[in-house]
C-alpha cells in the first residue's frame, strides 16, 4: 500500500455491511486494497456503527437486514455525510414498486400487480404466479404458486403483517436463470449469470452461515448486444426518474430473463446488490475494480472531497 501524503486528504471511506457480515459476504474482498492502490483508504463497518455517520463516504455493499429494520436504515442513510448510491434512491429501489416507473418509462419488464395491506387481491390470468414481498431481500417470503388459492392466502399472511405485495405471472424461462448486467459509474462493466432459486410453497433456499441471503449459483456470462440495450435503457429510466446522471449511480445490477429475442428486466439493483466480482477472472476483476475506484475518484471530487479539497484560496 502507499504511504500517506501529509500534504493530501485522505477522506474516510467506509464499506458498509450489517451486524451479520460486517465484512461483506466475500465477494467484494479485493476492493478495499483496490481503493488502496489509488490511495484510497477504506475499511468495512456494519451500517448501524455509529462512527459511520462521521465518514467522508459511506459506500453500500452488504446493508441486507434492513428488511427487518427499515425506518431505522432509511433515517441513517438520510444522516450520512455522503452515501453511494446517493440516498435519495435508497427508498425508491428497496420498493419493488420502482417496478411500475419503469414500465412507464417503456422499459420491457417482467409484469407486476403491487397489493398494500387491506388491497383485494387480483391474480394474473396466468396458470402459475410469483409472489412476493414489495420490499425484501434474498428471495425471502417469495414463492411461486400453481394453487391459486394457496397464493391468495401467502399474500394475505404478507399483508397482514403489514407488507405490500408484488404479483407476477410465473415465466418458464426463469428455470434458465437471470443474466446479471453490472454497470459502474453508469458504464457497462460485466456480466453474470445466476441459476433459479424460486421456491414453491413448503420449500425453502439454503441461506448462507450468517442466515442473510439465499445462496445462489453462479457464473460467467456473455450476453447478447440485445440484452445489455434493456439493461441500458432500465438503468437510464432509473437516473432520469432519481433526478441523476447515471454516472452518479456508482454502481448498478439489472437482472434479466431471457435472451436476445425478448428480454424482461426482473429488477434493478442500486442500494447492495452483489456485483459478481468472483465470477470474473483475475485481469478482468482488476481492470473492473480499477474502474470501481474510477468512479469512486469521481464521486469524490463532485462531494468536494478531492485530494487537494483541504486547500482553500
Amino acid at each position: 500500500m502507499k504511504l500517506a501524503r501529509p500534504d493530501v486528504f485522505h477522506p474516510r471511506i467506509v464499506l458498509a455491511g450489517c451486524p451479520a457480515l460486517p465484512e461483506g459476504d466475500g465477494d467484494d474482498a479485493g476492493l478495499v486494497a483496490a481503493l488502496g492502490k489509488h490511495g484510497l483508504h477504506a475499511r468495512w463497518m456494519s451500517w448501524d456503527d455509529p462512527a459511520t455517520v462521521t465518514a467522508d463516504l459511506v459506500i453500500l455493499r452488504a446493508t441486507w437486514d434492513y428488511i427487518d429494520r427499515l425506518d431505522e436504515f432509511l433515517s441513517w442513510t438520510r444522516r450520512v455525510r455522503n452515501l453511494l448510491n446517493p440516498a435519495r434512491v435508497v427508498p425508491w429501489n428497496t420498493d419493488k414498486r420502482y417496478l411500475a416507473d419503469l414500465v412507464a418509462a417503456g422499459v420491457p419488464t417482467v409484469p407486476s400487480r403491487f397489493f398494500a395491506p387491506g388491497d383485494a387481491v387480483a391474480l394474473p390470468n396466468s396458470r402459475e404466479v410469483v409472489v412476493k414481498p414489495a420490499v425484501g431481500v434474498g428471495s425471502v417470503g417469495t414463492l411461486r404458486f400453481s394453487n391459486h388459492a394457496d397464493a391468495r392466502r401467502h399474500a394475505a399472511r404478507l399483508m397482514d403483517a403489514g407488507r405490500t405485495v408484488v404479483i407476477q405471472p410465473y415465466d418458464p424461462r426463469i428455470e434458465d436463470g437471470e443474466t446479471a448486467l453490472v454497470f459502474i459509474g453508469g458504464a457497462q462493466s460485466h456480466a453474470f449469470a445466476k441459476g433459479p432459486i424460486l421456491q414453491r410453497l413448503g420449500e425453502a433456499p439454503a441461506f448462507d452461515e450468517s442466515g442473510t441471503y439465499a445462496q445462489e449459483s453462479l457464473g460467467p456470462a456473455d450476453p447478447d448486444f440485445e440484452v445489455w440495450d434493456i439493461g441500458h435503457h432500465a438503468l437510464a429510466a432509473a437516473a432520469a426518474h432519481l433526478d441523476l446522471s447515471v454516472d452518479e449511480l456508482l454502481y448498478a445490477r439489472v437482472d434479466v430473463i431471457g435472451g436476445r429475442s425478448d428480454p424482461r428486466v426482473l429488477e434493478v439493483e442500486l442500494v447492495e446488490p452483489s456485483l459478481g466480482w468472483m465470477q470474473l477472472d483475475e485481469t478482468t476483476r482488476s481492470r473492473q475494480q480499477r474502474e470501481f475506484v474510477v468512479a469512486v475518484e469521481s464521486a469524490l471530487d463532485r462531494f468536494g472531497l478531492g485530494p487537494l479539497s483541504h486547500r482553500r484560496p
